[in-house]
């Protein structure tokens, strides 16, 4: 099966590939029923290519339609009403994390598959709490990606073990509040003390006090190390 060709929005049907707009109906396949129906969302092509590729190998499952942002993915999960989609998190114009929520508000009963490259406890929560049913890391997708879309499809939860080892391993530490985490940010954007402090209207004394409070609970030795958690646990995206 071929995997569909380049542009914001696809509809994939069999062997060939056909723009959609938005209005359009869904194209709807006689021998449909019988196959697990998959919206890939991710902004590079080369993965949802690899993802097309490994799922065209499978007599179970079709490749329904891609996107590369989460506007996208809303609107076309909308009009084809998958029966599983693989989300990435970090996307342009929408984050994945919104539009699992707004596609959830809008369909209950949706299923996700979260794709991501950390495998960050606090980010991992976030996507399960949002309604994602998975969290597969992009490392480990060709040989996780197909029993986890069968298992979701089974209306079944998984989560990978060294995911589940970060969740239940920081699940008894204090998080950060979402002042701590603002300022994480600006440190990881390459923001000193002054400036964080300019930046949020608060004294250079406060703005010392929230990174020790940060070091404390992040266990990190210097800020360096507490952005290099913080992207590991998913506390903050870059």
């Amino acid at each position: 099966m071929e995997s569909c060709g380049r542009g914001n929005v696809q509809i994939c049907a069999g062997s060939r590939s056909i723009h959609a707009e938005f209005g359009r109906h869904a194209l709807v396949m006689t021998n449909e029923t019988r196959l697990i129906r998959i919206l890939s969302v991710d902004d590079h092509p080369l993965l949802r290519s690899g993802i097309a590729a490994l799922i065209g190998t499978q007599p179970d499952m079709r490749m329904v339609g891609e996107a590369s942002n989460g506007n996208e993915a809303v609107q076309l999960h909308r009009q084809l009403n998958p029966d599983v989609t693989l989300m990435d998190l970090q996307m342009p114009d929408m984050s994945g994390l919104d539009a699992i929520i707004s596609i959830r508000s809008e369909q209950p009963s949706a299923r996700f598959i979260v794709l991501t490259t950390y495998a960050g406890d606090v980010l991992a929560q976030r996507a399960l709490k949002a309604g994602a049913q998975a969290y597969v890391l992009k490392s480990l997708v060709r040989t996780e990606i197909l029993n986890t879309i069968r298992v979701v499809y089974a209306g079944e939860k998984q989560v990978q073990a060294d995911v589940a080892a970060e969740i239940a391993k920081h699940t008894a530490h204090a998080l950060l509040t979402a002042r701590e985490v603002e300022v994480l940010k600006l440190v990881a954007s390459g923001y000193a003390n002054k400036a964080i402090s300019a930046h949020l209207d608060i004294n250079e004394e406060t703005t010392k006090t929230h990174l020790k409070n940060i070091f404390a609970k992040l266990g990190a030795r210097d800020r360096t190390h507490a952005v290099s958690l913080g992207l590991k646990r998913g506390i903050i995206l870059l």
